[in-house]
């Protein structure tokens, strides 16, 4: 078990958290970063192991939640202080990305584990993180309504946009949060102007697709082909395929299947937040993920500072090899830092409303 928090304001929190499918770290970093002792996140990836330890100073537990009992996660609660149970379960179920999302999936139950272990352990606050598809999904409706069976005040479920937060990315993501102490308030959009793609990595050296930089081995683009180094050169910023030589045009963009699609081959937009970043968003085909100038697809750590990731963020030990799948995965799959950022803040806010800042008034 680790032995201290990292806290940005020198006090202990009052505010303890199991994060469960807890990723590269995305959620329990933001979380750390509002003043929320992340103690222990659990995944049943060990990719995710390196950069949550490293990165959130708390413990790591690979396991399938389906297999995972009160009494795993209970030690890491400290007596006094309240509990978070937080998670994001895997989301492709729900994505809109997935044209086959059925009940067969066993990704699907996986929210019924996360009820099971809310329903056995009874923490005092519930957050989840999730792809906004499934609030209209009957599984989804049937956790909010045993929230409040559990005696939970109603939850706060909304959509938010990350980009109404301070992300420089326009995400769509399902917020749930739920107290046993009153309702929450609802993360709240922030006056200022959007955060632009040019403001996140416009300061990043130049780089050559193909090619990593010497002093961040994760600002690295994937190598082109001639063809679609070809194509990047004639792509304008939140320009299509469609303004390439019909020449130069995949075979797929010809069918009609294939023309609905026009966000594929795409360059980003300096001075506009990006699109979603996905698994893939190293790959110059698999959406708008081209640089806004230089002819290469973003790199990985270019697509982390776009998930709010600090620039510092480990993702792969040093001197490891980096399999770009498999670091996209993690960066793709992350809650963005600022979004679990601002879910602690709320969560924090409220315990303070209800019960003050002084532990003997829990």
């Amino acid at each position: 078990m680790k032995n201290s928090p990292i806290m940005n304001s020198g006090t202990v929190s009052k505010i303890d958290a199991v994060d469960l499918f807890c990723g590269a770290g995305g959620l329990s970093h933001g979380l750390i970063q509002a003043g929320i002792n992340v103690q222990l996140g659990i995944d049943l990836d060990p990719a995710c192991e390196y950069p949550f330890t490293q990165n959130n100073n708390a413990d790591f537990l690979r396991e399938d939640i389906q297999k995972i009992e009160p009494e795993s996660v209970e030690p890491y609660f400290r007596g006094g202080n309240i509990r978070l149970l937080a998670g994001c379960a895997p989301c492709q179920t729900f994505s809109t990305y997935n044209q086959k999302a059925n009940s067969s999936d066993s990704r699907w139950f996986l929210l019924e584990h996360f009820k099971r272990l809310i329903t056995q352990m009874k923490p005092e606050l519930v957050t989840m993180e999730n792809v906004p598809g499934l609030r209209t999904k009957a599984v989804f409706n049937d956790f909010v309504s045993s929230l409040e069976k559990l005696g939970y005040h109603t939850p706060t479920v909304q959509i938010v946009n990350c980009a109404d937060i301070g992300i420089p990315q326009t995400r769509n993501r399902l917020v749930l949060m739920a107290s046993r102490y009153g309702r929450i308030s609802p993360v709240r959009k922030q006056d200022s102007a959007w955060k632009t793609v040019r403001e996140a990595i416009g300061g990043l050296d130049e780089l050559q697709h193909g090619v990593a930089s010497i002093e961040d081995p994760l600002h690295q683009a994937a190598q082109l082909t001639q063809a679609n180094l070809d194509r990047i050169r004639k792509s304008t910023q939140d320009g299509t395929w469609r303004d390439w030589p019909e020449e130069m045009r995949a075979d797929c963009h010809l069918k009609e299947t294939g023309k609905s699609y026009p966000s594929v081959y795409g360059r980003m937009h300096w001075d506009k937040p990006s699109p979603a970043i996905t698994t893939q968003f190293f790959g110059f085909g698999n959406g708008r993920f081209g640089h806004p100038e230089q002819d290469r697809a973003i790199s990985l750590r270019e697509g982390a500072i776009l998930q709010s990731f600090p620039i510092d963020y480990q993702f792969v030990a040093p001197n490891q090899p980096i399999y770009r799948k498999i670091v996209g995965r993690l960066i793709g799959n992350a809650v963005p830092v600022k979004l679990g950022e601002e879910i602690g803040k709320n969560l924090l806010d409220h315990v303070k409303e209800h019960h003050g800042t002084s532990k003997s008034s829990y």
